[in-house]
């Protein structure tokens, strides 16, 4: 089958999966092809991929198309010598050049999709953005958490936070859903065609060039893939990739650190659909329902001593947890740690980018920008890193697509950087107050029971600033993404 040059490079989206970031990715991943922002006939993508081995050229043609293999690049945006070749592979392969029509594609480091990780709380903001991608009803089966009980653990006094109404409804401001992270995976990639997620796919470089007027992003794989785009989204996640393109600091260490998982109960837990908490000098936990059998939960605190490392191995993770971070706290507690499914444990440094080098920073440049932990790394005492990436995905898909309903269904490059620009400025400042509300709502939790803190904790934080900061965070205006 003969294949024409590129004319028009695709959207590219960029992910790394770990432990705790493996959700944002495709969250941002889904929006372009699920709303068609991209499908265009005249427009193939353009894969250069560079053989193991490849035969000795003989032309003039042939040596140029040789030369730019080897350096890993490909100058003349598949033009110059005609045609690049007539094999249609997938990215991945070795040897030969891919092309296929115009459409977004995510680059996934991991050989498949990873679902590490327990699950997550989805707010009602979270609800709102999925609403917007289209994918809501498919997560819908989750019922709310009713209460919130906080334990303090010095005193042994628990407040206890309605999430319901009196008539049985979830409170809007302050519904809480927890919801299986394979789940909610499973459901905005099932929106993708198949092979928009290139698995195996490890970046190694990323430059610009120019092309007709505006500039694309060029995206070197590991395995000699080179990959042309008119626009680049950086979902990467902590350690981002694309972050440090864009010229953004480093993520900080926030002096705590996180375990999560699983519980389960074959015969059943018996418990209430409610949220328990735990909070104490230093250190924060708690557990809620996910189904009848399983539960999540989750301990916080400070980071062992500099010298100490975090346990890795799950088993170790759970001793550590039993014996010696949570031995003081609740039996009931203890027996949900006692129960968890120790493939579930991870424990992780909570790292998050400070306030000011978001508000200062440059979170897009050209047609690169970034989102989730990627652009906004987050420590979880609101509940917040998940669900603001899915604002991410919903805004950005708004901001491109409708350049792209404007232009007669035709991404143009050279609006691309208006069209970042745009999407930024309405996420830079949302953003900062969830970091900047995130850390403080940690720190105060678990700034100890001295009489000050309590005060500022018990009378203060929860009766005033923490209903104040969920009513904010709760409500999001993603817009309609009916292009």
């Amino acid at each position: 089958m003969h294949m024409s040059p590129m004319r028009n490079p695709p959207l590219l989206s960029y992910a790394k999966s770990s432990a705790l970031n493996a959700r944002r990715p495709l969250r941002i991943q889904t929006y372009p092809v699920r709303m068609k922002l991209i499908p265009c006939a005249s427009s193939p993508l353009h894969i250069e991929s560079s053989p193991l081995s490849s035969p000795s050229p003989s032309t003039p043609c042939e040596k140029d198309r040789y030369r730019e293999r080897r350096i890993g690049r490909n100058g003349d945006n598949g033009g110059g010598c005609g045609d690049s070749g007539s094999r249609n592979s997938r990215a991945g392969d070795s040897g030969g050049v891919e092309e296929s029509w115009d459409r977004s594609i995510g680059v996934e480091k991991s050989e498949g999709l990873r679902t590490t990780g327990a699950a997550l709380t989805l707010f009602p903001n979270a609800w709102i953005a999925l609403d917007a991608l289209g994918v809501s009803h498919k997560l819908a089966s989750y019922t709310p958490s009713r209460k919130n009980h906080v334990t303090d653990l010095d005193t042994g006094e628990v407040q206890t936070v309605s999430l319901i109404k009196a008539n049985g409804d979830a409170v809007l401001h302050a519904a809480q859903h927890l919801i299986y992270w394979k789940a909610l995976l499973e459901a905005l990639a099932d929106e993708l065609p198949v092979h928009s997620i290139r698995f195996s796919s490890k970046i190694s470089a990323i430059d610009t060039q120019q092309y007709e007027g505006s500039s694309i992003a060029i995206v070197h794989i590991e395995n000699g893939t080179v990959i042309k785009a008119k626009v680049l989204i950086g979902c990467d996640g902590v350690h981002s990739v694309v972050s440090r393109l864009l010229g953004l600091s480093e993520p900080v260490h926030s002096g705590r650190s996180a375990v999560r998982g699983l519980a389960v109960y074959p015969q059943g837990h018996g418990l209430e659909q409610e949220v328990r908490q735990y909070v104490g000098l230093g250190r924060r936990a708690g557990f809620v329902p996910l189904t009848d059998k399983e539960i999540f939960w989750f301990f916080s605190g400070t980071t062992p001593a500099k010298g100490t490392s975090l346990a890795k191995d799950p088993e170790e993770i759970q001793k550590e947890i039993l014996e010696n971070y949570a031995k003081d706290l609740p039996p009931i507690y203890l027996d949900v740690v006692q129960h968890a499914d120790v493939s579930t444990l991870t424990w992780a440094p909570l790292m998050f980018r400070y306030p000011w080098n978001v508000v200062f920073g440059s979170l897009s440049k050209q047609n690169i920008t970034v989102a989730g932990d990627a652009m906004h790394p987050m420590t979880p005492d609101l509940a917040q890193g998940g669900c603001s990436a899915l604002e991410d995905a919903a805004i950005l898909g708004r901001h491109i697509g409708t350049s792209f309903k404007q232009n007669g269904h035709v991404l143009v490059p050279k609006e691309m950087s208006e069209v970042l620009s745009k999407y930024v400025e309405e996420r830079r400042w949302r953003v900062v107050f969830l970091i900047a509300g995130s850390y403080i709502s940690g720190w105060v939790q678990q700034g100890g029971s001295g009489w000050g803190m309590k005060f500022l904790r018990d009378a203060i934080f929860y009766k005033f600033i923490f209903p104040k900061m969920v009513s904010y965070v709760n409500y999001v205006d993603c817009g309609k993404l009916d292009f």
